[in-house]
This record gives C-alpha cells, structure tokens and sequence, in this order.
C-alpha cells in the first residue's frame, strides 16, 4: 500500500518503557510514508497505546480511544499495549475502535493498516501468554532530549498484586552487543544521556547469559555518551557492585529509583516481593554511604489487601526515617487474575486515598528537603527542548529538576550553574555561568 502523505498519532499512556515502545513504532510508520502529527490533529490513523498496571490505567486508556473517534470518526483507531492485551473484550466494546493487538502483535502493526478502511467489527489479535517470548528493541527518537532505551521486556516476579507478567510475558532481552549500538546510534543522533528502561531491568541478561552490571560497564565505554541513568531497579537486584559501579562512574548518574511497595516485612510477603525491610535499608545506607548527594525514588503502593492500619503505619514511620528524596505513590488497584484478591483484609478506598495522601505529603516533605539540602551548590545540567510559557527546564547528575528563562540555544547542551532557591513550581532556579 502506498501511505505517503498519510497521518499518523500516536498517545502513549504508563510507563517509560510505553513511552520507548510507541515511538519504535511510529519510526516504523513513518518508514512507510505515513507523517507524524500530534495527537490533537485530524490524523489517518490513531494508535493509542494502553496501560492497565491499575484501574485509572484502564479508564484513561478508553477515555483518550473515544478522544480519537470524536477527532475522526473515519480514522483508523488501533489499540495496543497491556490493557489490550489483557482485556481486548473491554475494548472491542469502545464504539469506533477498530483493531485491538496484544503484547507480540503490536510490533507488526503495519501489517494490519490495510487500505486504512474502517471495520465494521473490531479486529483483535493477541498471543497466548506462554507464547510470547520474542524480543523488541525500542528507543525514543525525536521526542524528548533524553533517549530512553528498552533494554528488558517482561517479568518473572508474579507479585501478588501486578498484572504485568500476564500483560507482557517472561523476562526476556537482547545481548549486551546489540543493546550497546542501540545505544550508540542515540550518540549518533545527538543524545548526550540516555535511561535505561525495562519491566524489570536488574534482570537484565537471563534470557543471553549475561549480567546487568557487565550491560552497564559496556554501556560506559559508549564514545560521546555523557550520562546514563538507571530506570527502576528491584531492591533484591540492587546490588552492592552496581551502587559501587554508580559511586566511581563518571557516565552513571547518581540517580536511583527503588521500587520498595511497603515498609512492612508482613506486607511484603503477602506482595510476595523477594526482599526484606532490613534488605532495602540496607541498600539506602549504602547508597548515601558512598553518594550523599544521590537522588533516590522510592515506589509505594498504599492500600492493599491486607495491608492494616498497624502495618501501614509501620510502612509510614519507615519511610518517614529513611534518607530518600522522592516517594512515588500509588493506590491499591484490584487487577483480575491476580493473587492479592484472594487476600483478606480488604481496605476501603477512603482509606486507601488517605493513606495514599499521607504518603505523598510525606514525598513533598523530602523532596524540598533534599532539594534544600544542594541549594547555593554549582551543578552541571542538560537542558531539555519543552519550553513552558517563557521557561525551559533540565536536570542535574542527581536528577534536581531547574528552571531558567527559555533561551533555544540551551536545548540539549549541558551547563553549569548555582542552584538558588526553590521555586514556587516546586523546580529549582539556576543562575547559569
């Protein structure tokens, strides 16, 4: 078929590894003529790709699916990602939605455009769970001045309360070779730093006989690359050599995102997580033993089942006398076909807000202490191209977030600067040298 001249939108909702995957996707579209436009443009076609990782997920999913019918009822509307992949039944019921694929098919999308006509009923294509175990390599072109790169697909973990195994299948990934001119193509294209991104990226290498801290050392050695950061790590993963790897690298920044979940070893094991309370802290220690300047996220999940207030409250007070920068909270969302339903001890969802609220007043708490805490110290920062009213915006090594008049000549170039106080954003002014 010839698509030259075609429209083409795309909408990514969830994870950075979403976000990698969407725009590997749109590089294929247009590859076959189709032109990118933005998502609130009249396109041809409109591919929104889904989260399901909770309920909200799976709402703004259908929500922004019945954005792009309205936008074009004659354009062709394609679903993909974890939601369609494990609830396609839902979303063949959308009014104007017309092709639904599941985790392996989404990365033969071209071959399911056609003529571009629409169906008169939804076509869904998925793969059965144990039959997805095909790998897909994805970076970020063109859309943001950081590159995040896949590095890591699926997951072996079965916590309790995630849908994501069933979603996108075994841990599976490249080798550190092909992984590394992924990475070297980004050099190429003028990326100074690019994050690593994956469901569970310390698992990196099960599937090639490999090891993530060797990925990393590989990576180090990547001409021109200027910083690599880490996306989300397990605790248990974590390990020692790779904080130390992070504390010597001048190309790893120091940056860590830690997805604890709860500060209750009994909350743990019914999450059928693999590590302890004592296990993360002692990761924490380490981390600002050697990096004191380090930013570390911490992921919470408020509410599940089981969770009572007594263990929340332990969760609470742990994380109150924790050095972290930064909680990322979320609330308690019921996944079907996950263990946690069988858990008793429901928790209302009041409750389930309110402690999610505590949670992240806490966050804000440490986030303007550790912010704070390098006010008045020069750090190097690269800027990124998004520019707000007359702002612009960037991060330090230790992923502070400033602000500086908008000035395009800063885009993607890397400046030092003295930080100077908080803003009423909440980002951090720079007086640039």
């Amino acid at each position: 078929m010839n698509y030259k001249g075609k429209k083409a939108a795309f909408y990514t909702l969830g994870c950075k590894l979403n976000f990698s995957e969407t725009s590997a996707i749109a590089a294929e579209f247009e590859a076959i003529g189709f032109n990118r436009v933005d998502f609130n443009e009249k396109a041809d076609v409109y591919v929104i790709n889904t989260c399901s990782v909770t309920n909200q997920g799976d709402k703004a999913s259908r929500n922004i699916i019945r954005q792009a019918v309205r936008k074009n009822p004659d354009a062709l509307v394609i679903a993909i990602g974890c939601y369609s992949q494990l609830n396609p039944e839902e979303l063949r019921q959308i009014e104007g939605v017309d092709i639904i694929l599941g985790t392996r098919e989404k990365f033969q999308i071209t071959d399911f455009l056609g003529d571009l006509h629409k169906r008169q009923y939804p076509e869904v294509k998925t793969t059965r769970l144990a039959d997805i175990k095909t790998y897909h390599t994805a970076s970020s072109w063109g859309d943001r001045t950081r590159c995040f790169l896949k590095i890591q697909d699926g997951c072996d973990y079965f916590c309790s309360y995630c849908a994501i195994p069933y979603a996108r299948g075994r841990s599976r990934n490249d080798t550190i070779g092909n992984t590394v001119l992924e990475a070297c193509k980004a050099v190429e294209k003028g990326y100074k730093e690019i994050v690593l991104t994956g469901v569970n990226i310390g698992d990196f290498g099960k599937s090639t006989n490999e090891t993530f801290i060797d990925l990393l050392k590989a990576l180090e050695q990547v001409d021109g690359l200027h910083r690599l950061r880490l996306g989300s790590i397990e605790p248990n993963l974590l390990k020692n050599e790779i904080i130390q790897l992070v504390a010597e690298s001048p190309v790893v920044m120091p940056h860590f995102h830690i997805p604890l979940q709860s500060g209750s070893d009994q909350v743990l094991s019914l999450m059928k997580r693999k590590y302890s309370v004592r296990l993360f802290e002692q990761r924490i220690n380490r981390i600002r033993e050697l990096m004191p300047h380090a930013f570390i996220g911490v992921d919470v999940i408020a509410g599940t089942n089981g969770e009572t207030e007594e263990y929340f409250r332990e969760s609470y007070e742990f994380l109150q006398r924790m050095d972290v920068s930064r909680l990322h909270a979320f609330t308690y969302s019921e996944r079907s076909g996950t263990q946690a339903l069988k858990i008793p001890g429901k928790v209302n969802l009041p409750e389930r807000k309110h402690r999610t609220q505590m949670y992240i007043n806490l966050s804000e708490e440490k986030l303007k202490a550790f912010y704070e805490k390098h006010l008045k110290t020069e750090q190097l920062v690269l800027f990124e191209s998004r520019k707000n009213n007359d702002t612009m915006s960037g991060f330090t090594e230790n992923y502070i977030k400033v602000e500086s008049p908008y000035r395009k000549e800063l885009i993607n170039e890397m400046k030092k600067g003295r930080l100077l106080s908080i803003l009423p954003t909440g980002n951090v002014a720079i007086d640039i040298d």
